[in-house]
């Protein structure tokens, strides 16, 4: 493929306790700090996705961030976004952390960073590609206008479009092994609940078995409470969250990591 989903940043006052969580629960492995990476920040990786989970600066929300694609040649990326999107601008910024040096964004705001094939790499970004039972599996944004960002992915990232059912109202591309999917936003969904701005909505992870997963997740809760997933403070308030988090497909087991971000897990049996 053209281009990879290999990067994915998350924002966080407890960056630490979240790398804890993801490394307990899922097996990922966790990045020795550089003297060039930022000291506020966990880096974890399940052999094809990094996880950076940054500190957060006054004035930054916290929870999903951004994302970021390995591209077989940059200047193929600028040239399609100059032809088709004239408007969206790349920044370039300087130091050679991984995934830090170019950023840009879709027509709705979202942004990504760019990375030239294997690039300068640190910690879990130069161990190469491994294989394990639990991984990320999709990443899921929420947008107004879901034909018009899978168009800008499918056009200059080349991503593929994956067959749906006629009544489902999601689109799903692929880098051929990460699953990026695009879901609408419309305001009246979120009657009931806190209303959420369009942006990245959820991570997602395939396991090896949904049940072996929460008896991990109860014996990691046990041992450690501060490792906990977030619940909404109100009930009803939660019910709604979650019925329009569930309208994702691929996750049999929804819930929150313990700052908030929204998870799904799926172990491919039905």
């Amino acid at each position: 493929m053209f281009a990879k989903l290999k990067h994915v940043a998350i924002v966080s006052d407890r960056f630490t306790l979240l790398g804890k969580f993801y490394e307990s629960l899922f097996g990922m492995r966790s990045s020795k700090p550089s003297s060039d990476e930022p000291r506020g920040a966990a880096v974890v990786g399940d052999g094809y996705v990094g996880l950076n989970i940054n500190s957060r600066a006054p004035g930054r929300q916290c929870g999903l961030d951004h994302f970021g694609f390995e591209v077989e040649d940059v200047e193929t990326v600028y040239a399609r976004l100059q032809a088709k999107y004239p408007k969206i601008k790349v920044l370039h910024r300087p130091g050679g952390r991984s995934f830090a040096g170019i950023s840009t964004h879709d027509p709705a705001g979202n942004v990504f960073d760019l990375s030239k094939g294997a690039g300068k790499r640190r910690g879990v970004y130069e161990e190469g590609e491994w294989q394990q039972e639990r991984h990320l599996s999709h990443l899921a944004l929420r947008a107004v206008s879901p034909e018009l960002l899978a168009e800008l992915y499918m056009e200059v990232f080349e991503l593929a479009a994956l067959e749906k059912p006629a009544d489902d109202h999601n689109i799903y591309l692929t880098d051929g092994r990460l699953t990026f999917t695009i879901m609408p936003w419309d305001i009246t969904d979120y009657l009931g609940s806190g209303i959420e701005r369009p942006a990245l909505d959820h991570l997602g992870f395939q396991v090896e078995s949904v049940a072996a997963f929460q008896k991990d997740l109860d014996a990691l809760i046990d041992r450690d409470p501060s490792l906990a997933p977030r619940r909404a403070r109100k009930a009803d308030e939660g019910d709604a969250r979650q019925r329009l988090f569930s309208s994702c497909p691929h996750g049999k087991l929804h819930l929150a990591d313990p700052v908030g971000v929204l998870i799904d897990m799926t172990d491919g049996s039905r």
